[in-house]
Order: C-alpha cells, then sequence, then structure tokens
C-alpha cells in the first residue's frame, strides 16, 4: 500500500493586543513571532514530500501556510472545513477575570461544555475536519499534505481520529501555536499520528 501522511498544523501567534476572541473575524493576522513560527515550520518541512498545501480561508492560516508552499512552489488551496469554529462570544474579550465570562447574562451560554453550549457542536467540528483530511489524503495519495487549521478544530480532529471524547478541557489540549499533528495512512487506512512543535511555544 501507499504510505501518505497529512500534517495538520495549527497557525501562529496572531497579533490581538486587546486580547479579543476573534473567531472567524477577518483582520487577524500573524504577530511577528507568528510569522517567524510559520518560517520555521516551513524550514523544517522543506524536505519532506509535500505535494499539497491547504489552509483555512481566514488570514492567519493562510499566512501560516504561505511560506510552506513558497518552499515547495505550490499553491495554496482553500478548504472551508478547516475554518475556525463558531462561538457565540467572538469579538468579546473572554479573559476569567474579566471580559464576557463575568456577565451573569452570558451564563446560559456555558451550560453544557460537553456540547459545548457556546458554539459549533463537536461532533460537527469532528466531521467537517475529518472530511478535509481525507480530501488532503487523496490529493496527496503516496507523498505527504499540509492542512493549516486553527486550535480547536485540530484538537477536536485528532480525539476523533484517536477515539477520544470530543468534549474536553481547553486547558488540556495538545495544540500549541504553529505545532504539527501529522496523521499516518496506508493506502486509505489510518495506522497512527504524531505531534510537534516544531517552532517552540
Amino acid at each position: 500500500m501507499s504510505r501518505t501522511i497529512v500534517h495538520v498544523m495549527r497557525h501562529g501567534e496572531v497579533h490581538n493586543p486587546q486580547g479579543i476572541l476573534y473567531g472567524r473575524l477577518p483582520g487577524y493576522r500573524l504577530s511577528e513571532r507568528g510569522r517567524a513560527q510559520a518560517e520555521a515550520v516551513a524550514d523544517w518541512l522543506a524536505q519532506r514530500d509535500i505535494v499539497y498545501v491547504v489552509a483555512s480561508p481566514l488570514e492567519r492560516a493562510q499566512e501560516t501556510a504561505a511560506p510552506i508552499a513558497a518552499r515547495h512552489e505550490l499553491p495554496i488551496a482553500v478548504d472551508e472545513d478547516l475554518i475556525e469554529s463558531t462561538n457565540v462570544f467572538q469579538g468579546q474579550r473572554v479573559s476569567p477575570g474579566d471580559g464576557a465570562l463575568r456577565n451573569p447574562l452570558n451564563w446560559w451560554h456555558l451550560r453544557n461544555p460537553r456540547r459545548p453550549s457556546w458554539g459549533e457542536p463537536y461532533h460537527q467540528i469532528a466531521a467537517r475536519m475529518k472530511a478535509a483530511l481525507e480530501r488532503a489524503r487523496a490529493k496527496a495519495a503516496g507523498h505527504e499534505a499540509v492542512c493549516v487549521s486553527h486550535q480547536l478544530p485540530v484538537e477536536t480532529l485528532r480525539r476523533a481520529m484517536t477515539g477520544q471524547n470530543l468534549h474536553h478541557f481547553p486547558t488540556r489540549r495538545m495544540c500549541n501555536l504553529a505545532s504539527v499533528t501529522s496523521f499516518y495512512f496506508d493506502g486509505d487506512e489510518f495506522v497512527g499520528w504524531g505531534y510537534s512543535e516544531l517552532a517552540g511555544r
């Protein structure tokens, strides 16, 4: 069987001095550190057999994918299924000590963390991310692909692929900035995965 690897990457650090939960809002781009993170991962992937690069349509994902695509002289495809999850707190500050979470009017949105009740259901995130993973696997059959997405979608995909509960504490995610979660396939059979923090924390 042909061996295929799909690397699913979280975008680099975003310039966000106000600490807004930016979600799917336009205009949130990589910080200087985020651009350096993207370059570091691109350097590491430069010698890999990458034949397909695809990203969420959001600016931070596109900017993270750019140096990877450039190293391999590839275009950046766009897959809407790689986009950030929806969240009712988008556009607000959500720090534990201040912001939207302190407002009792918002507590109804926190009633069911297993769904979660504040945003896109985990099972929907898992379904669309698995669909994007499968498309990338098919495009790169026998080679390697890179998908650039966002923290919660990547974490949910890893949990879905490895049989873990989809609901989880956000502080326990294995998906730091510019990290790469790699999924290994023999033919169309999923056979393993790995996790790397190539740009540091």
